[in-house]
């Protein structure tokens, strides 16, 4: 999915800086040293270049998943796919182990995310629809099962519905929602990917949720009643 052939890398960090690097983290209560990516990342920044290869290989998937339920469906999620992992090339030298990779990795995507949603605000068409998806998860189960539709609702209509609801959401919110439902990120790891508090996060999801529920009990309602 991702070509990075050709690509520039940052010079081999000496085993020395990445000692050093990693003994800058002692007083950190949390050790992410045995975290597979961080593993790779560290392997990378020491200078082996199929360590990447394999980071881009483990995380580009989840790189595109969480761009598309953010974003929707459209030509820009490759490039941003791509810009992800130049923005790991460049931060190489410099990267500590403070967080899982995929945390580390998902506040990257995050920050893409936010400037390609302010980008497509300035143009009047849209590549797709606002809250569009590629694989049908976005809408499906994200109120926690406590607005589940009868059989006789239409599915695809109920989708569709929840999509639209979701992309209404305040960037942060989205975001927050989409971690903890299907990247299944606890709230502090979501804390550290929005650079945030546990509490802020717990309170973004709370509000999330209600604003999907009040947007779409009226259409289930109606739905449900015409069902009866």
């Amino acid at each position: 999915m991702v070509c990075l052939e050709g690509t520039r890398v940052a010079p081999r960090a000496s085993r020395t800086a990445v000692v050093t690097k990693l003994a800058e983290q002692e007083q950190n209560t949390t050790d992410y040293t045995g975290d597979p990516g961080v593993v790779l990342m560290l392997a990378y920044q020491g200078g082996d270049e199929s360590a990447f290869d394999e980071l881009v290989e483990r995380y580009s998937s989840l790189v595109w998943s969480l761009l598309t339920r953010f974003i929707g469906q459209g030509g820009t999620r490759e490039d941003l796919v791509q810009e992800a992992f130049l923005r790991v090339i460049k931060a190489r030298d410099r990267y500590l182990p403070t967080a899982r990779f995929s945390t580390y990795i998902y506040r990257i995507v995050y920050h893409l995310a936010i400037n390609e949603t302010q980008r497509r605000r300035t143009h009047a068409s849209l590549d797709q629809p606002k809250g569009e998806d590629n694989d049908g998860s976005m809408g499906e189960d994200i109120l926690g099962g406590e607005l589940e539709p009868s059989e006789e609702l239409e599915r695809d209509d109920t989708i569709n519905a929840v999509r639209a609801a979701i992309s209404e959401l305040p960037e942060g919110q989205r975001m927050a929602l989409i971690l903890a439902k299907y990247h299944e990120l606890s709230y502090a790891e979501i804390a550290e990917t929005l650079e945030s508090t546990e509490k802020a996060i717990k309170s973004l999801v709370h509000r999330a949720r209600e604003s999907l529920r009040e947007k779409l009990a009226p259409f289930l309602r109606e739905e449900r009643g015409g069902a009866a």
